[in-house]
């Protein structure tokens, strides 16, 4: 199965994203995404056999136990590469940042053992909003403002179905993180 680790803020604040978004930005073609896919990829796996699932469980088990719940804060818009060359429309992470980093990398070094190839580039808390069909597409994000916050308690292991529509999601498992003491 084709896989990923990631975190869904709830459906009010993914809608609300979404939502400021289509409105700014007005020119190209978008491919938007839908509001119960959107969500923080801490890691992708990629295919998964079924006789590994129990180990990438317990691993990940493992890291969430140590890892303290928090708050997170959606906080400006952006684009990859680049404002001016625009192929992926995002959201990114204000406060909460540092923590989601500080997962993703322990995320990496605990799934390593497993043959899950280490992440090359530096991780980027961000939603996936859009992509766009042009090559040309240019946005100009606003100011950084605050657009929601939520509580990550926990992450999710995800199957992710590929189809002619766009992807659909199915969470495998879901592991707590630990709750302050």
């Amino acid at each position: 199965m084709r896989t990923f680790i990631a975190v869904f803020p709830p459906l009010e604040i993914r809608e609300e994203a979404l939502a400021r978004a289509r409105r700014l930005f007005l020119g190209g073609r978008v491919r938007w995404a839908r509001p119960e896919n959107v969500h923080l990829t801490l890691k992708f796996l990629g295919d998964v056999r079924e006789e590994g699932l129990e180990d990438l469980c317990a691993a990940l088990a493992e890291v969430c136990r140590r890892q303290v719940a928090f708050d997170a804060v959606l906080a400006g818009f952006g684009a990859f590469p680049s404002a001016r060359r625009a192929q992926i429309l995002w959201v990114g992470i204000g406060a909460g940042s540092s923590e989601l980093r500080s997962l993703a990398a322990n995320l990496d070094t605990a799934l390593a053992p497993l043959s899950f190839e280490r992440e090359k580039r530096p991780y980027i808390p961000h939603l996936t909003l859009a992509r766009t069909r042009s090559k040309a597409a240019s946005f100009k994000p606003p100011p950084e403002e605050y657009l929601g916050e939520f509580q990550v308690r926990h992450v999710e292991l995800t199957e992710s179905t590929l189809a002619p529509k766009g992807a659909t999601y199915r969470t495998v498992r879901a592991f707590a993180l630990k709750e302050e003491s």
